[in-house]
C-alpha cells in the first residue's frame, strides 16, 4: 500500500472544530481592574509662538489669549515670556522662521530664550505637500 488514508484525520479535525466552536462562547474573558485617580490632569498649555520674518523682525502670538500676531522687540519678548512663566513655569515657546531667514538669526533667538530659563523651546515647521 503506497497511499495514506486521510479520511480518519479529517474526521478527528472536524470533531475538534465542533468542540472548540461550542466551548469558545462559554469562556469568560478576563476582567481588567483599572486604577482610579484623585483629580484630573491639567489640560496642555498652548505654546507661545515667536515668528522671525525675513527682515529680522520678531512677532509674538500667544495662542492662549488670541490668534493675532504683534510685532515685538527682543526686550519685550523676554518680558512677555517671563510674565507668562510666572503663572506657568513650564511654558513652551516655539520658533517659526521664514525659510529665507538665516539660521544664525534662529539660533540667536533660541540662545536668548535659553539664557532666560525657558525650558521648552521648539521649532515650528510646515508639513511637506502643503
Amino acid at each position: 500500500m503506497n497511499q495514506i488514508n486521510v479520511v480518519p484525520y479529517i474526521d478527528v479535525m472536524l470533531v475538534l472544530l465542533v468542540i472548540f466552536m461550542i466551548t469558545a462562547p462559554l469562556i469568560n474573558p478576563g476582567q481588567i481592574e483599572l486604577p482610579s485617580i484623585g483629580k484630573t490632569s491639567d489640560p496642555p498649555v498652548q505654546p507661545m509662538e515667536v515668528s522671525i520674518r525675513t527682515d529680522g523682525s520678531l512677532w509674538l502670538r500667544d495662542r492662549a489669549r488670541s490668534m493675532e500676531e504683534r510685532r515685538i522687540s527682543r526686550d519685550e519678548l523676554i518680558a512677555a515670556i517671563r510674565a507668562k512663566q510666572k503663572s506657568n513655569p513650564a511654558q513652551a515657546v516655539v520658533i517659526a522662521a521664514d525659510k529665507d531667514v538665516r539660521y544664525e538669526a534662529v539660533l540667536e533667538v533660541m540662545d536668548m530664550l535659553q539664557q532666560n530659563q525657558v525650558l521648552k523651546v521648539g521649532l515650528l515647521a510646515k508639513p511637506r505637500g502643503k
